[in-house]
């Protein structure tokens, strides 16, 4: 029998026991003398059952309202006190019924993969006259399907740790949870409201969030792109045949990331301050009459953000360099010479489009990085300064504009399309430009 193996022909061509298996989980397995296999299925379909009469089916049906019950004040006569009557959690509610489709979703993944296993062992006993026993399987686990053995636990993580939550935190941004109109406890759906806000450029979030993201892919653009320029320089000096010291050089820019960042970034902030060290030597020195608003000023503060990144990010970048112009063949640059060619054109025609070609996958990654950077801004401006009435600073980035909505402001729902917006902006992003890159177009081309 070459039937192909799944679920119709399981169905259609499977013996009775197979069939079996679509109502009794298991009873295929058990029958095809697999009976610690089919067990175990069997009692995964027990204890789903249970989670559903007991939690998965009410927490779907409240799904549609989220709840609708508020805590209640009842006076209590015999106590002479006031007491609270729990009311729904919508919170809870909307993470129970997320759980829920994750539990049926893997449910029907079980009852599917069991019904093609039961019609597969069936085949084998039709063909063979044997199936393999447990301590078979369970030794084809440390040897054939040892990919199976390392990757359940990480992939279950991932599901657990980073697909529920990313599911759970997108359903917010369709339901009213914030502190607007004390919607903490209870809410409801609104729909795309919240995007309609955040993408309204004549409403204040609107205007907030075209602002902030106009700065954020600024502020990724030169940190990016300065820190790979001025690192490209400083290694190339550095490697130059003329430069004595080469090592000690090195060894004072490497020097910088041996400190913690966050370190670094606390001083510069204290440093810089209306009444730190620098305005205070600058006014001893008689060169300035008032402090710096290095922080108070949001063209200053930018300003200062992106020098202060330079200074970290530039260590980096020179020892990516370096490592790629000591592995560019000399027999390239010995032959452009015999050929007549100077010093800017080498560097044009053969240092330039090597580098990139190499380093265009860590430029991507540092461009999203970079968006992504919450703590350069939070621990040196912290967003600021903030205009009163604004939600997010003239220094915020995407992300640390969402910090402030969840965590300081508790607009959760505006946080949640905020998340949204920009992982759809960094995906787009990305695969755009490195599919466009040379790194993805021609990867032999280096070989």
């Amino acid at each position: 029998m070459n039937k192909k193996t799944n679920v119709i022909n399981a169905l259609k061509y499977g013996d009775v026991f197979t069939k079996l298996s679509a109502i009794i989980m298991g009873a295929g397995i058990i029958a095809h003398k697999q009976k610690v296999k089919g067990i175990f299925v069997l009692i995964l379909e027990i204890a789903f059952i249970f989670f559903m009469f007991d939690t998965g089916i009410p927490a779907l049906a409240m799904m549609p309202s989220l709840g609708d019950r508020e805590q209640e004040k009842v006076w209590n006569e015999a106590k002479q006190i006031f007491e609270y009557t729990a009311g729904d959690n919508s919170q809870k509610i909307l993470l129970a019924g997320v759980v829920t489709c994750f539990v049926i979703a893997a449910f029907i993944l079980l009852w599917v993969l069991q019904l093609r296993f039961s019609y597969e062992l069936e085949k084998q006993l039709k063909e063979k006259g044997h199936v393999p026993t447990l301590k078979e399987d369970i030794k084809s686990l440390f040897d054939k399907n040892l990919h199976i053995t390392l990757m359940s636990l990480p992939c279950l993580g991932i599901l657990v740790f980073n697909i529920v939550p990313l599911v759970y935190m997108i359903s917010m941004a369709f339901t009213t949870y914030s502190k607007e109109d004390e919607h903490l406890m209870l809410f409801d759906w609104c729909g795309f409201t919240q995007f309609s806000r955040v993408l309204n450029m004549n409403g204040n979030i609107g205007r907030q969030f075209w602002h902030v993201l106009a700065w954020t892919v600024v502020w990724a653009i030169f940190a990016t792109f300065l820190n790979y320029i001025l690192g490209m320089i400083l290694a190339m000096v550095i490697n130059r045949k003329d430069t004595k010291w080469k090592a000690f050089w090195r060894f004072c820019f490497i020097l910088s990331i041996a400190v913690p960042q966050f370190v670094t970034l606390m001083i510069m902030n204290i440093m810089l301050q209306p009444s730190g060290a620098i305005n205070i030597l600058l006014q001893n020195l008689g060169l300035i009459s008032s402090p710096l608003p290095f922080w108070q000023n949001a063209l200053w503060a930018r300003i200062t953000i992106i020098v202060i990144n330079i200074w970290i990010g530039i260590p980096y970048t020179m020892l990516q360099i370096t490592g790629i112009l000591q592995n560019i063949p000399a027999d390239l640059y010995e032959a452009a010479k015999m050929d007549g060619a100077g010093p800017v054109t080498i560097f044009f025609k053969i240092t330039l489009p090597y580098m990139l070609f190499v380093t265009t996958p860590y430029l991507i990654s540092s461009f999203v990085g970079n968006i992504n950077n919450f703590g350069v801004i939070y621990l040196l401006s912290g967003g600021g300064p903030t205009y009163v009435g604004d939600t997010a600073g003239q220094t915020d980035l995407l992300v640390t504009w969402l910090y402030k909505l969840t965590i300081d402001q508790q607009y959760y729902n505006l946080g949640a399309v905020i998340g949204i917006m920009t992982f759809v902006i960094l995906t787009v992003v990305t695969l755009i430009t490195y599919r466009n890159s040379g790194s993805y177009k021609n990867e032999e081309a280096f070989m």
